[in-house]
């Protein structure tokens, strides 16, 4: 399920949008909210210029794909191993990601 995620550094163009990201982060959750997010990232190329700039974001609202980020053994095992291995997520009363 989420195995196929696109690896960090990946820059994308969301739909409706007019200016590029770059991903930051996979299996992400916004602080105070429920639900779980496939990716989190930034502007591209700015990068991190304050947290409220910080875009939550699932894979099917991508657009565009303009980079896929850095992928080595270690990413593609972690793709494997980790991700691949990951079921039904949610956000549990402690604000944490768990699965179901």
């Amino acid at each position: 399920m989420y195995e196929n995620l696109l690896p960090l550094g990946s820059v994308v163009l969301l739909k409706g949008g007019n200016k590029r990201v770059m991903i930051t982060g996979r299996i992400q959750a916004r602080a105070g909210e429920r639900k779980v997010y496939d990716y989190s990232a930034c502007w591209y190329p700015e990068g991190i210029v304050s947290p409220q700039e910080i875009f939550f974001f699932d894979h099917d609202a991508i657009e565009t794909l303009f980079f896929v980020g850095f992928q080595d053994e270690e990413e593609l095992r972690f793709r494997k191993e980790a991700l691949g291995s990951l079921g039904e997520l949610y956000v549990d009363e402690d604000g944490r990601i768990a699965q179901r």
